[in-house]
């Protein structure tokens, strides 16, 4: 029995299926349909399997090498059987792009080069058919370029602790590498294979999970799933905040074309993800983001309209309703009309790390690295890596140590594990143009009675007299990091319960480069002795008296702050809780509503009148409890609500007659410290 297959012309499309067993035959004809659909990952092990029992059939084979092109593990494969193909059959459709693409791909770039151009010369091309032959031709132009001149960066795969035969990427790092957290598709991926209705279907795809692993003595432990984020859908782990308590998530639930998502450390693992707030989801896509080391900035990457093309990358701005604002395009020093993906803001607060198909691309994606011009917060200087960190295939995600000394990120380099892998990148500078980090960093471990201590640890920039950022130490061992930008002195406040606060001052305006301090904070007995210790080690860090607080010390009294504003808020009112000045109110806001005709909060009856005030945005915004004069005031009654259930609630202001921001107080000089 003869059976032929149509779709390339001037192929000998005969398959001689004479003597097949009938699941041989049914298996052909599924792989055919995946590969008509172009999903070719899921029809390569089908025409492998059929392959290696008709190893005589070269259509079998010629499809076999087109899907192996698709899988990175497999390009050596696709190479040989490509080219083997060619020798007998160059009349093939599209057979000197598939030859070119395949060489491209191992190194032969001289050779992918003259296949290209030869496939170019055919007057008959198809447009479309062109413009892609131009592209490859540009990436193998790229990546002989770059080959040609190597950094000395040294790259290592992981291994088997981290890397399988499955797919790993995504590598998302505290900024001390004690922690790395990445994603996961492969053969143990939670719920087997999937449909697109993520139901089990032995033809379909694993689906993302999300593992996670610690660095012990410069090695990592072997990543294990973290079952509490993880679905029978896609969960993907894309970045962490500096400090690894705010892990970012990419899901897609099949119908809001994929969103970012953020779950926050607590004493039992990372909570359940919820939507990032504000205007950075869209009714496109959104796939990855990286916060930077403020808390104030996130970089993310979205194909929304407007862009250059394509991916773009974007910045959006913390609004003092704790959602993200201003969202920014970052213009074409960074975007393309082909896709940018996978942004990675570094701890210094200018260094940005992306990947992009355009620009002078080896193929794909490639990582490149912009710098911040401070003056006016744009990017202007933005310069590929280089080989042998970039390669013909994907090279996606990287992130850099705060030291500068280790990067790591996901390729589909030859000789990996499997599909992508995660490798160690040892940039060896001046490689990276000399652009070593500037950074002061300080970490340790917050105790109380010998027991972990979740510090409400405030940063304060007494250079600009400014607040730096808010974080809390790790609910689960008391661990906390700060990186913080150099040439600035600092203030960092520890709270704990009703406790006295500790207080160290940071003079950093004379450092240069990268520095690292350790500085354990103990409440309780021994707490003294333990500050003493940390100034004989490092004489920038500076005790002060411990009741810093004005006004009856820490306001905390235990309050667990339920979102970001409430954070910022407990901060500023550690700092400006007294403050008063004419024309200046502070208001407790409830809930803010297109239509409030038929809001109510029976839970709050016993707490005063409720106000609604219609806003020139059209919103109508409910507060409770008159105006306060001070901020202090109206924090301990906006505690009272949020006692009574309405978790939400937050403390607004109104300075001569318009609402305003701590922030914006603090620049005007009407937050000033008494």
């Amino acid at each position: 029995m003869l059976v032929v297959f149509a779709g390339h012309t001037a192929f000998s499309q005969i398959t001689n299926v004479r003597g097949w067993r009938k699941s041989e035959k049914d298996s052909l004809n599924n792989a055919l349909l995946l590969y008509e659909d172009k999903l070719y990952l899921i029809a390569l092990p089908v025409f492998d399997d059929i392959y290696h029992h008709h190893p005589k059939e070269e259509y079998i084979k010629y499809l076999y090498a087109r899907c192996a092109l698709s899988r990175s593990d497999k390009h050596e494969d696709a190479y040989t059987h490509m080219a083997e193909v060619f020798a007998k059959n160059k009349r093939v459709d599209d057979i000197y792009y598939d030859m070119a693409k395949a060489a491209h791909y191992v190194g032969k770039f001289d050779e992918a080069g003259t296949y290209i151009e030869t496939y170019l010369s055919d007057k008959k091309i198809k447009p479309e058919n062109k413009a892609k032959a131009e592209l490859l031709k540009r990436y193998i132009g790229n990546a002989k370029y770059f080959a040609a001149s190597p950094t000395t960066a040294k790259i290592t795969n992981l291994g088997d602790s981290i890397n399988t035969e499955g797919e790993e990427y995504a590598p998302a790092i505290s900024a001390d590498e004690s922690t790395l957290i990445y994603s996961y598709v492969g053969s143990k991926s939670q719920g087997g294979r999937m449909n697109s209705f993520s139901q089990p279907d032995p033809n379909g795809v694993y689906h993302e999970d999300i593992y996670a692993t610690q660095r012990v003595n410069n090695y990592f432990k072997t990543g294990a799933p973290v079952t509490n984020l993880n679905t029978d859908a896609n969960d993907a782990a894309i970045s962490l905040s500096d400090d690894g308590n705010l892990l970012y998530i990419y899901r897609d639930n099949g119908t809001d074309n994929g969103d970012l998502y953020e779950s926050k450390l607590t004493a039992y693992g990372y909570a359940q993800p919820t939507k990032i707030k504000g205007i950075i989801n869209s009714s496109g896509w959104e796939g990855h983001c990286s916060v930077s080391s403020d808390g104030k900035m996130l970089y993310f990457s979205s194909d929304r309209g407007g862009g250059y093309g394509g991916k773009d990358i974007y910045r959006a701005t913390l609004q003092s309703d704790s959602t993200w604002g201003n969202i920014t395009n970052l213009g074409d020093s960074v975007n393309t009309p082909m896709d940018e993906d996978a942004p990675f803001i570094h701890a210094d607060g200018t260094t940005l790390y992306f990947s992009s198909t355009g620009r002078t691309s080896m193929g794909y994606y490639d990582i490149f690295r912009s710098i911040m011009n401070p003056s006016d917060s744009t990017f202007k200087k933005t310069e590929n890596l280089g080989s042998p960190i970039n390669t013909p295939d994907d090279d996606i995600y990287f992130v850099m140590a705060a030291n500068g000394k280790n990067g790591y990120y996901s390729s589909g380099k030859l000789g990996g594990k499997g599909l992508k892998d995660i490798y160690l990148v040892e940039p060896n500078e001046p490689n990276f143009k000399d652009h070593s980090p500037q950074i002061y960093l300080v970490k340790g471990v917050v105790k109380s009675d010998g027991a972990a201590a979740e510090s409400n640890i405030i940063v304060e920039n007494t250079t600009k007299n400014t607040i730096y950022k808010g974080l809390y130490s790790n609910p689960v061992n008391g661990s906390y990091l700060i990186t913080l930008p150099v040439g600035m002195a600092y203030k960092i406040t520890y709270n704990y319960k009703s406790l006295n606060p500790q207080t160290l001052v940071i003079d950093a305006t004379n450092i240069k480069g990268y520095t690292e301090k350790v500085n354990d904070v103990i409440f309780g007995a021994g707490a003294v002795d333990t500050l003493s210790a940390v100034v004989k080690k490092d004489p920038l860090i500076i005790p002060k008296e411990q009741n810093q607080i004005s006004d009856g010390g820490s306001s905390d009294n235990g309050f667990v702050p339920k979102n970001k504003i409430q954070e910022l808020t407990l901060m500023y009112v550690n700092k400006y809780g007294e403050v008063k000045a004419d024309e200046l109110d502070f208001y407790v806001q409830i809930g803010a509503f297109k239509n409030a005709n038929n809001i109510v909060y029976p839970n709050l009856s016993g707490f005063g009148k409720i106000e609604k005030i219609v806003g020139e945005d059209g919103l109508t915004r409910m507060r409770i409890g008159g105006d306060f004069k001070t901020l202090r005031k109206a924090f301990n009654y906006c505690k009272k609500i949020i006692d009574a259930g309405q978790t939400d609630a937050f403390v607004t202001v109104i300075y001569k007659e318009k609402r305003t921001t701590f922030e914006e107080l603090e620049k005007m000089g009407v937050f000033v410290t008494k």
